[in-house]
């Protein structure tokens, strides 16, 4: 990953959840989304616990394991678990210091690596819930030229088709541009 401040970018990209989070009716939580695996609620429930977990892997308390565990879509509740992330990001030293994200593996992440990590999944997050309740998203040019260098790093593989794998298999880049890249390379199909 380049040597950046992934929390600009990533504060942007989750603030843009919200706002398409805040378009989602009680009756959309039952469409199926981009995410093989889950419903628009269970996607939603999963994108808090995430919002969570990180905010507390940021403030020293990741490897609490019930942290991370997704209760029912809370539509609400979801804007004050992205400013919490956010704000937990922001606070000095975050870049720095160690994250315990036990999703990925048993020992710390430099925060850095983790916020951008956490930048990538809410990038392509946000594009999956626009395009389950049917709206239009078009990130800001400059989050997918940050972004592509994260989603070019995510190892590919056997480990792709594991059950709860974060990222389903690649597939193939239709050329249209960095978005759609980041997309294909993280399992999307963009058409």
């Amino acid at each position: 990953m380049r040597t950046i401040d992934p929390r600009p970018f990533d504060a942007r990209a989750v603030r843009a959840t919200v706002a398409l989070v805040a378009q989602v009716s009680p009756d959309d939580l039952s469409l199926p989304t981009p995410c093989a695996a889950w419903n628009l609620g269970a996607l939603l429930a999963h994108m808090t616990a995430q919002h969570r977990g990180f905010a507390a892997a940021a403030e020293g308390h990741g490897s609490d394991r019930k942290t991370w565990v997704p209760g029912p879509p809370d539509l609400v509740g979801y804007a004050a678990a992205a400013e919490a992330v956010i704000s937990a990001f922001a606070a000095p030293g975050r870049l720095d210091a160690p994250f315990d994200l036990p999703e990925i593996g048993p020992r710390p992440i430099p925060g850095r690596t983790a916020i951008g990590f956490h930048f990538i999944d809410y990038l392509v997050h946000g594009w999956d819930v626009a395009r389950t309740i049917g709206v239009p998203y078009e990130p800001d040019d400059d989050l997918p030229a940050a972004a592509l260098p994260i989603a070019e790093a995510v190892p590919g593989g056997p480990a792709r088709l594991a059950p709860g794998a974060a990222f389903a298999p690649a597939v193939p880049d239709p050329g249209t541009g960095p978005f759609d890249r980041i997309l294909t390379l993280l399992g999307r199909r963009p058409g």
